[in-house]
């Protein structure tokens, strides 16, 4: 963009930081589609934010031409390529026989939390469920668990200070994970063992518009990976947090939901539908408009940095009546906690069941959840941009 926009508000400020959420929902009420340095134009109404994902023809998803972005950095038809790969592994059928997994590794972590005094669960057990899981998934070792938790957080911190040179050099080090397990799953092919996700995407087949039937390049399988990580990670473990602050807020609710799973209904699944509208965990994504465009009462011209807020987008008051308030029977068909349209989250199937297992294992294996004594201090802080949800949460188990 040629001309200097004014600045509407400050992401990076400590203000919006100190609560993101909060400002969130003024910034949607006072300026709806508002300019920044950092995040360029920022949509926080939930109507624009479906305008934009019905129009990626207008707003495209190739936000960056140093590296790709498979698929979620992609426009049509390559896209519709490499998404086709990407849905395969998170249908029912696939996902059926992982359901035990992921309960017996959210089972073990509760088994362990301490009982009848204050845990942190972000201090370890956040993380540890996300990262066990999508390790289980990946046929990963455990071993990975310590360098992939240090990376996540390196990351973030890059993300946040938009260090180029740091985010490339994060980048980086993460394909060199990916590359080294991609080596031995050739390795172990070739000795006749058995494969699993990491070693079946060695063998996955795209054709390109124009193109012959190839494998994918490493190059891409890495990105897929990273896709797959990367939002997985950072997201379920906050999603950790989320959920045990709302448990041991909503004493009733957390009685009724415990009620409700010895009935066989669909209580739990409506809950996390609900919880997750109200403290969306991903926060953001990018697009880049192709032409000139109006949006929200704005002009916006081609090339320019546009910024989806899901999190506000999902609290909007003219999106869902009371829209501030809990109430899983309510109406979810504006709810884009998944997103929607042709880039709607890849992994969702897989999120949906990661969700739905912890928060019905962290009824069952618990009497109580309460929050912990906030007479000296908060039991809970916020988490800070590019994740949502909380980096403390003190409660009690029993």
């Amino acid at each position: 963009m040629s001309e200097t926009v004014q600045n509407d508000w400050n992401l990076r400020s400590e203000e919006v930081q100190q609560d993101q959420v909060a400002a969130y929902d003024r910034m949607r009420r006072t300026c709806p589609v508002a300019h920044d340095e950092f995040m360029g134009y920022s949509v926080f109404k939930n109507a624009d934010v479906k305008h934009v994902l019905e129009h990626p023809e207008i707003y495209s998803n190739i936000v960056s031409t140093r590296h790709i972005a498979v698929p979620n950095g992609m426009d049509a038809p390559e896209h519709t390529t490499f998404r086709a790969v990407n849905d395969k592994y998170f249908t029912p059928e696939r996902l059926a026989p992982f359901e035990q997994v992921i309960r017996d590794s959210v089972r073990e972590l509760i088994s362990t939390l301490p009982r009848n005094e204050e845990v942190d669960v972000m201090d370890g057990f956040g993380q540890a469920y996300a990262m066990r899981v999508q390790n289980a998934f990946m046929g990963w070792p455990a071993s990975l668990e310590q360098p992939l938790t240090e990376w996540i957080e390196k990351n973030r911190v890059a993300t946040l200070k938009r260090d180029r040179a740091e985010i490339a050099k994060v980048a980086l080090e993460f394909d060199g994970y990916i590359r080294a397990l991609l080596d031995e799953r050739r390795a172990e092919a070739a000795a006749g063992k058995p494969g699993d996700v990491t070693a079946e995407l060695l063998t996955d087949t795209v054709q390109l518009p124009g193109e012959e039937p190839r494998h994918m390049s490493d190059e891409e399988i890495v990105s897929l990976i990273r896709n797959w990580t990367v939002g997985e990670l950072s997201t379920v473990s906050a999603c950790v947090g989320v959920f045990v602050n709302f448990l041991a807020r909503n004493p009733q609710e957390q009685q009724r939901l415990r009620a409700s799973m010895a009935e066989g209904s669909r209580e739990i699944e409506l809950a996390v539908e609900e919880i997750m509208r109200l403290e969306d965990t991903l926060v953001t994504n990018r697009r880049v408009t192709t032409e000139e465009t109006e949006l929200g009462g704005r002009t916006l011209p081609a090339g320019s940095r546009v910024t989806i807020n899901w999190a506000s987008a999902n609290r909007d008051e003219e999106a869902f009546e009371d829209s501030l308030s809990y109430n899983p029977h309510r109406d979810q068909s504006n709810n884009l906690v998944y997103g929607a349209g042709i880039h709607v989250c890849p992994g969702a199937p897989l999120a949906r069941l990661e969700l739905r297992i912890l928060l019905e294992e962290l009824l069952a294996g618990t009497e109580s959840i309460t929050i912990a004594d906030e007479s000296k201090e908060p039991a809970t802080v916020n988490a800070v941009y590019p994740v949502s949800g909380y980096s403390r949460v003190r409660a009690i188990f029993a």
